[in-house]
């Protein structure tokens, strides 16, 4: 999938042979955006590979750190400008509303290409199309990688995936839940236990922390579902598969990348996420969310329709919440839907892990 040009320009990391895992003195740009509800592939860059983050930049937090700016990332320090530290890739750190470039950012990016820095991003407004950006790159042996850009054009065959395969799929209320989070949390319990589980990533955060997956938001619609289902052949070998979900089946503006994983992946367990006291949907304010039961009885209806698949149990997100309001909001979901409910960043993943395993063993039985 390499881009035909003169310089080292790549369209997407993993099949174009851009090692992203390969970077290891990361700096993640989040000027000006530097929110949880922006810089949120910032935010799980520094959760999950932290060690190989070198600095944030943020003009307005110079002299910071990570924690003190998101909450997490430790003593990573805050800086404006490239000469500040040695990095070999600058990551973007946002998700601004319809993945545009912000214009300020441009000068720091032209100057990142000409130190020799590569750039990933992983926004919609790709970085080989600017004229500026491939000179810069082409001058200096630098490269420029869009994870987003691809040219996926695989139909669903529909044929069944190997029988001991067990797939498990997050799902969710709305956008921008955790849904990411948990499928990589409960892929990381099941192997602190032993288990040969892999997490496949679906978007452009969870491809820039595993290094591999497709962004399935930015694939021509007839080809979601056939894309899915050939990354999911891909790694069928491994015994359990955590596949992170995409947006959300009621949500006006992005319900298709989602009725495309559910059918490409045909997963046999649903994990249902949610935030605590969200009301309205992302970017929608007034379009009220869905209720939970029906959420959940239209997941498994068109779940089904490919793969037998059950809900397994319930992740809440409990960020805007106390610890003793999450906690009752859990018992009160457990006591509801009689289902393993957790907060996996307070409490960890163990209870949906524990849920993964006894699925596989009815499945077996």
């Amino acid at each position: 999938m390499s881009v035909s040009t003169t310089f080292p320009v790549q369209e997407t990391h993993d099949e174009s042979g851009a090692n992203l895992t390969g970077y290891n003195r990361i700096v993640l740009l989040t000027d000006g955006y530097s929110t949880p509800f922006h810089a949120k592939t910032a935010i799980s860059v520094l959760r999950y590979r932290s060690d190989d983050v070198v600095a944030v930049f943020e003009t307005s937090g110079v002299g910071e750190t990570a924690e003190a700016l998101f909450g997490i990332g430790g003593s990573i320090p805050v800086v404006a400008s490239l000469e500040e530290v040695d990095a070999d890739a600058v990551f973007l750190g946002t998700a601004v509303s319809g993945g545009r470039l912000p214009e300020q950012w441009k000068p720091l990016i032209l100057k990142a290409l000409l130190r020799g820095v590569d750039v990933v991003s992983g926004n919609h407004q790709f970085l080989i199309d600017d004229p500026d950006f491939r000179n810069a790159a082409e001058s200096s042996g630098a490269r420029l990688i869009d994870i987003r850009r691809n040219r996926q054009n695989a139909t669903s065959t529909g044929m069944p995936f190997r029988e001991d395969c067990l797939r498990v799929h997050t799902v969710g209320q709305d956008c921008s839940l955790g849904k990411m989070v948990v499928s990589f949390e409960v892929q990381r319990e099941l192997q602190r236990r032993g288990e040969d589980a892999h997490f496949i990533a679906t978007g452009q955060t969870g491809i820039m922390i595993s290094g591999e997956g497709i962004p399935v938001d930015c694939i021509v619609s007839d080809f979601v579902n056939g894309s899915v289902e050939a990354l999911v052949r891909r790694n069928e070998g491994h015994d359990i598969l955590l596949i992170e979900g995409q947006g959300s089946i009621a949500h006006p503006s992005f319900s298709a990348v989602t009725m495309g994983l559910l059918h490409g992946c045909a997963p046999q367990g649903l994990i249902y996420c949610y935030e605590v006291g969200r009301t309205s949907v992302k970017g929608l304010d007034h379009v009220p969310l869905v209720s939970h039961q029906k959420m959940i009885e239209t997941y498994l209806a068109n779940a089904s329709l490919r793969c037998p698949s059950t809900l397994i149990g319930i992740a809440l997100n409990g960020r805007n919440v106390s610890r003793e309001e999450g906690e009752a909001e859990r018992r009160r979901m457990e006591s509801e839907f009689g289902l393993p409910t957790c907060d996996v960043y307070r409490d960890g993943a163990a209870p949906l892990a524990d849920a993964v395993i006894k699925l596989r063993g009815e499945l077996r039985s």
